[in-house]
């Protein structure tokens, strides 16, 4: 008893007990135990005593005495109205809006009672005149939070009896009727109800009539049902378990889901383990297996993810999926006409896998930097197993890994990459393993020479160097064969498919193509021409090695050209020279209106000459035979016998023709041809100055308004050619309207005429009967809109009262207006619409009767995507598409979300192809209970 009596005589000391006259003084609204003194700002200070010089001072083998009693720390507390104390009793009674703190503990309710004498604590509400229980007792130990109508606790024993309690633990929150608190701040309560909404009488609970509470850990319940809008289920169980999710990563195991499908019967999805080997790493293991029939087993799926973390270093993802199902779908439709999709008629492959790794580092000045994007796997695996609708609908994938550096304190740098490419209808696949990038940046030679800058013409002479070696492989092998099964020109193309497989490595290496390219940029700068014209003269330097060469011999029996491939090294080189001459011209309209102020045009010309000498004549580039030259086939003469832009011409029947020694290898192969053309264009772009009725300050008034961001043409003309030296003009055209409209024209003229069967011949369009400068051979329309307009200013005039999430002061939510909830009138929303045509010269009307004309439209298609907020917590998200050509709608489908507070509904719905079908989830939206949810599914997989 040496405790209390010692707090009475400190807390008597300062005040709080009776005066002079024996009456007791009462403690007033917010009065503190310790009042501070302000200063002359208003900030609290410390009242600090003068030293005292006639005390002498203390001994120093004096040791401090340690806290003796059952109060280890100061008690403190204070009261809105009123604080009595009960002397005789050893209580002490804090009335309206009471607080007391001791250590971690806190406490505030409408009425407090301190019991010294026996360590307690109690707390409760004060009913006001309506009857309402209002300033309940919320009670704070350590991060623990408690809400109820009535606490007792022991500050001594540190145990406590919560009476209607509520308590939030992680996501989650736990009522009871009566809790009992353990000084390891376990919580056992009775006729207690479990749930992850935060609502004062929630939406949906586990109702035990036993329950422990672990902070941080679990919960565990005796026999308990699951109760929806008051409304009891019989779900439930003997017991229940529900682990808390830890505040670091933790293991644990992943519920899998029940389902059925069409192709492999019903199933068992994403059950698992989640596994936490350190605090980088996080992997998640996951299997299928399905039920299959009494003949076939339905097959298995097996998934492993790894997220992996180092902060300011990388980060990443890693997903390896395997799947093996039956070659024939298990349960077939009843009505076979309904279901008549190709994804039901094409054969099924029965093992398949995909390979998803993305890695990202952190940049780092001076350091290397390696990345991943890969995205590979078997050709069918998305189509059978993917409900994603990018992966399902996308043709191509590619992969990359790649490794960049940039020497420190040098102009050197390099990278190499590993990529691949795939094509999942046609089977396609592309390697480069590997392909190696060593750049030298522009160097200027006279800094190597040592000479001082003054400003001479030959300081703007630079060279740059760029080093690349690439090993391609494809799986991709044609062959061109006559009965005879050799490989020639002039029979029948075949390409077939080298299947990837280890017992290939050696058709695929022998299908590979291997080159290493040099390549040498000279600049020689920039220099004036007239004042205000700027030419630029530059020369190139490429050189390619090849570890092969092809070599062409003529079959007098097959009347057919063989082809061989000969081992060795083979050094290819090219050259080139050009010039290209630019400038810029502006003109201004001013108008000085009072919303326009000018009008201005910018004119981009510029022309550019390159020149490339002839390598057909060099024997280690191109193979000129004259009995190359006669190649025949059942169909008439080919390959050069006539010239079709000199038709009628016999002298150039049967000349000679060249073949390249590299025909599709890696690298820029020489032409067959000099190379002597000069280009022309000519880029347009329209700006205004209109005024900014944003602007309230005055210093820039006016503001750049782009009319035409860019109008081009361009065009060409081969010196060298001895036929169709003019190239087409070719015009594109580039706009926004109102920032939301964009407009993008492109088009393709031509200048010369056509013949009968709609080969070009070397006579202009100006030379015909009915003369025109030249005709439209293809064009393109492609009109894009954007509109996100704002959410409108209507509120709702009743406010809506729900209590945070995790708060267990929980509120009841006020009546609102229905229509407000359900009808809003300013409904937001946003539109994304993309139109697309192509149009296509059909050519000359056909010359034999009955036969119908190509028509001009090529192709045609809009495309809508965006989403609709029909109210608050409801919303709409949609894409879809027509095919104007072909007359069909692309793919649809329609995405829902209905926000229920504490659920969540989720679906979607496609209603056209392959993947027709619909699914729909009502789930709890906390992660803890992410397994409490009612799936509703016929997809492509089960329908």
């Amino acid at each position: 008893m040496r405790a209390p009596v010692l707090l009475l005589l400190v807390l008597f000391g300062l005040g709080f007990g009776p005066d002079a006259r024996g009456q007791q003084r009462p403690k007033k609204a917010g009065i503190p135990a310790v009042v501070p003194r302000l200063n002359v700002d208003g900030r609290p200070t410390t009242n600090v005593l003068p030293p005292d010089t006639t005390r002498r001072p203390g001994d120093s083998l004096r040791v401090s005495a340690a806290p003796q009693g059952d109060i280890q720390t100061t008690v403190r507390y204070a009261a809105k109205d009123s604080i009595r104390f009960e002397v005789q009793n050893k209580q002490a009674i804090l009335y309206d809006k009471a607080t007391v703190d001791y250590g971690e503990m806190s406490l505030k309710a409408a009425r407090i009672t301190v019991d010294y004498s026996n360590n307690l604590l109690t707390a409760e509400g004060i009913r006001d005149t309506t009857g309402k229980v209002r300033d309940k007792p919320v009670f704070k130990d350590g991060a623990t939070l408690y809400a109820a109508s009535r606490i007792n606790y022991n500050f001594k024993t540190r145990k406590g009896r919560i009476t209607d309690a509520v308590t939030s633990e992680g996501e989650g929150f736990v009522h009871a009727e009566t809790i009992k608190k353990n000084e390891l701040n376990e919580i056992f309560g009775r006729n207690g109800r479990y749930t992850t909404c935060n609502l004062e009488h929630p939406h949906f609970f586990i109702n035990a009539t036993r329950m422990k509470v672990i902070p941080k850990e679990k919960v565990v319940t005796g026999p308990f049902n699951l109760i929806i809008g008051d409304i009891p289920t019989p779900l439930g169980f003997l017991f229940g378990y529900f682990p808390m999710p830890a505040q670091t990563r933790a293991s644990g195991l992943i519920i899998p889901t029940f389902g059925q499908t069409a192709d492999r019967g019903f199933s068992l999805r994403n059950g698992g383990y989640y596994w936490v080997p350190n605090e980088y790493i996080g992997l998640r293991l996951t299997g299928d297996v399905y039920s299959g029939n009494a003949a076939t087993f339905g097959g298995f799926g097996v998934t492993a993810e790894m997220q992996y973390l180092k902060r300011y270093t990388y980060d990443g993802r890693v997903n390896f999926s395997y799947s093996q199902r039956p070659s024939d779908q298990i349960l077939r439709p009843v009505n076979n006409a309904v279901n008549t999709d190709q994804a039901y008629r094409r054969p099924r492959t029965p093992q398949t896998f995909w390979l998803t790794w993305a890695h990202s580092p952190t940049p780092r000045p001076g350091g290397g930097r390696f990345s991943a994007s890969v995205q590979a796997g078997s050709t069918d695996h998305n189509q059978q197993n993917s409900f994603d609708t990018r992966r399902y609908l996308t043709p191509s994938f590619s992969s990359t890994i790649s490794y960049q550096k940039q020497v420190r304190n040098s102009p050197i740098n390099y990278a190499l990459t590993l990529s691949q490419s795939q094509n999942t209808a046609t089977g396609a696949m592309d390697f480069t393993l590997p392909d190696v990038t060593v750049g030298v940046a522009r160097q200027y030679p006279y800094e190597w020479l040592g000479l001082e800058p003054r400003g001479r013409f030959y300081e703007q002479f630079a060279l740059s160097y760029t080093l690349n070696g690439q090993n391609r492989l494809s799986n991709a092998q044609t062959t061109r064969t006559l009965e005879s099964g050799l490989p020639l020109l002039g029979g029948t193309t075949q390409t077939t498919r080298i299947p990837v497989r280890l017992d290939n490595l050696g058709p695929l290496l022998r299908n590979g193509q291997t080159a290493v390219s040099h390549r040498f940029d000279i600049s020689l700068g920039s220099y004036p021409v007239l004042k205000h014209l700027s030419l630029q003269p530059t020369v190139t330097y490429d050189e390619n090695w090849y570890g092969k060469r092809l070599n062409y011999e003529y079959v007098p029996a097959a009347e057919a050209i063989r082809i061989d491939t000969v081992r060795g090294f083979n050094r290819v080189y090219q050259y080139s020279a050009g010039l290209s001459m630019g400038t810029n011209i502006y003109g201004v309209l001013p108008i000085k209106g009072k919303s326009i102020q000018a009008i201005r045009h910018k004119l981009s010309p510029n022309v550019s000459y390159r020149y490339s000498p002839d390598f057909s004549r060099n024997d280690n580039y191109y193979v000129l035979n004259p009995n190359l030259g006669r190649l025949a086939n059942s169909s008439g003469q080919l390959y050069n016998t006539e010239d079709p832009r000199y038709p009628g011409d016999r002298t150039r029947l049967l000349n000679p023709l060249s073949f390249s020694r590299y025909q599709g290898f890696l690298g820029s192969i020489p032409s067959g041809q000099r190379v002597s053309r000069a280009s022309f264009s000519v880029q347009n772009s329209v700006e205004m100055k209109v005024r900014d009725l944003k602007d309230t300050t005055g210093i820039t008034p006016f503001k750049k308004v782009s009319l035409i961001d860019d109008l081009t043409f361009s065009t060409g003309y081969d010196f060298a050619a001895d036929s169709l030296r003019l190239s087409g003009l070719f015009g594109g055209f580039h706009t926004q309207i109102a920032r939301k409209l964009d407009v993008r024209i492109n088009a393709n003229f031509e200048f010369y005429q056509r013949d009968s069967t709609g080969r070009f011949v070397n006579k202009y369009l100006l030379n015909q009967a009915k003369p025109r400068l030249m005709r439209l051979s293809q064009a393109t329309l492609t009109l894009s809109y954007q509109f996100n307009p704002a959410v409108g200013q209507k509120k709702s005039t009743v406010p809506r009262t729900v209590a945070p999430t995790n708060d267990p002061v929980l509120g009841s939510p006020q009546q609102v207006n229905p229509y407000e909830d359900y009808i809003d009138f300013a409904i937001p929303w946003e539109l994304s619409a993309n139109f697309t045509t192509l149009y296509s010269d059909p050519g000359p009307l056909p010359n034999r009767p009955g036969r119908l004309r190509p028509s001009a439209l090529a192709a045609a298609g809009l495309s809508l995507s965006g989403s609709i907020k029909l109210t608050e917590k409801f919303q709409l998200r949609y894409t879809t598409g027509y095919d104007v050509k072909n007359k069909e709608v692309s793919f649809t489908t329609l995405d829902i979300v209905r926000d229920l507070h504490c659920w969540q509904i989720t679906g979607n719905w496609r209603p056209l192809g392959n993947t027709r079908g619909y699914f729909v989830t009502i789930a709890a939206k906390s992660a803890l209970l992410q397994d409490l949810k009612l799936n509703r599914n016929r997809t492509f997989l089960n329908r």
